[in-house]
């Protein structure tokens, strides 16, 4: 079944020097833009990070040092993504979890702040766990019969998500084929910040989703524990995340002193 779209959606797959999305750097990035008209752009860049990639990274992606030694860094690169990431839907396989964040935080590492408030992210992993737990590969096989050659390139992976994508819908009857409903279905948590750490509670309230004050207002803990702000700014969270509480806090203190 092809995707009903009102607006394009890019679906992309990171190949990364690790799973830290605060430290570690994009090696690879693979996209496909898909168009309301059904017409696609895809590409594939490899990026240098800047720093060596760990063999544990390497083991699993087979990119080296070699690899990307020539590749533009991805300052070089951030206004070409910004082109292609610039008012579509975002679909990937734990892209909400992983992808998404940390892509963020290479574009602020730059200084390029992406408007993504208005996306609908579809994480297709999410659609599959909550229908049938299982991983990438297997739901390529479930789903579309065919095996994964070359997993854990960019590439393989992107075009497969989108792939898996189609198949579910025709598989499911109770998934709708609108973009707006498949983010819903497969958000865990209706994040604030792209890393999850604030979420909004059932009341639309953003709250903390970790650490001691979990499931408390953030306004509320920045009043009474004014500390925990600079614990936060000092430590080791996403970029945006701090951007995220630093806007709460100030909207707190002009709300207080009008």
């Amino acid at each position: 079944m092809e995707l009903k779209l009102q607006k394009p959606i890019v679906f992309f797959d990171l190949e990364t020097t690790g799973t830290n999305i605060i430290d570690d750097r994009i090696v690879e990035l693979s996209y496909i833009k898909i168009y309301p008209d059904g017409h696609e752009e895809s590409a594939t860049m490899r990026i240098n990070p800047g720093r060596p990639i760990p063999p544990a990274a390497t083991a699993v992606h087979h990119i080296t040092d070699a690899d990307v030694a020539d590749k533009p860094l991805f300052e070089q690169v951030a206004k070409e993504l910004e082109r292609i990431f610039s008012n579509v839907d975002i679909g990937g396989f734990n892209s909400n979890r992983f992808d998404v964040p940390l892509l963020v935080e290479e574009f602020l590492r730059v200084g390029t702040n992406i408007d993504f408030s208005k996306c609908h992210f579809v994480d297709v992993q999410t659609i599959f766990h909550k229908m049938e737990q299982r991983t990438l590969s297997a739901a390529y096989q479930f789903y579309c019969g065919k095996e994964l050659d070359g997993a854990h390139s960019a590439d393989a992976d992107t075009r497969a998500t989108y792939e898996v994508l189609k198949a579910q819908l025709d598989r499911y009857g109770n998934l709708q084929n609108d973009v707006k409903f498949l983010s819903d279905f497969s958000t865990q948590n209706r994040n604030v910040d792209f890393a999850g750490r604030i979420i909004y509670n059932e009341n639309d309230v953003e709250v903390f989703n970790f650490g001691k004050y979990k499931g408390m207002p953030v306004a509320e803990v920045m009043v009474r524990d004014t500390g925990y702000y600079n614990w936060i700014m000092q430590g080791d969270f996403p970029r945006n995340t701090k951007d995220v509480i630093t806007r709460i806090r100030l909207r707190g203190l002009n709300t207080n002193t009008r």
